[in-house]
């Protein structure tokens, strides 16, 4: 979708077709299910006001995955301000995920933890990743790079 315009319908298309992969992602990276989709709604508001801005350099999609991702990080930071939240959870409905590989998940930095769920529950590209997080395609590489090595460090070591 490089390229393309950003306006209204494909906009609500790619809400309606992709929102349980936003949700999805917010819900990990901000460990509250409801603030989640509080923030995809608003990331979506936000984009449709700002459809005019969108210069086509990228995917779309990418394009709106960077406005939620901002839009989560500003809600994350004004909660951290005013308590102090227990590290986040996967979601419900992750699947049947033991506790070590969700311990593993939720250890990893930031944005690493971000690479794997725009990459495997998102499944975006490296162009639309590195969009998203506003890095070079090198550093969703390197990312995940360190998340996967990470992982399997972890869970050799729960293994033993």
């Amino acid at each position: 979708m490089a390229g393309s315009q950003a306006d209204s319908t494909t906009i609500e298309a790619i809400y309606r077709e992709r929102f349980r992969s936003f949700l999805f992602s917010v819900t990990a990276l901000l460990g509250d299910g409801e603030a989640a989709l509080d923030v995809v709604q608003d990331g979506f508001a936000l984009a449709l006001a700002r459809q005019q801005t969108y210069r086509g350099d990228g995917s779309l999609e990418g394009w709106i995955w960077r406005i939620v991702l901002n839009v989560a990080r500003d809600r994350q930071r004004s909660s951290q301000r005013r308590e102090n939240f227990p590290p986040p959870e996967l979601p419900e409905g992750a699947g049947e995920a033991d506790d070590a590989v969700r311990a593993s998940l939720l250890a990893l930095p930031e944005r690493q933890r971000l690479a794997v769920f725009l990459r495997y529950y998102a499944d975006l590209s490296y162009d639309q990743i590195a969009e998203a997080l506003g890095v070079r395609v090198g550093t969703v590489a390197a990312a995940l790079h360190s998340a996967h090595s990470a992982l399997q460090r972890n869970l050799e070591e729960v293994g033993r």
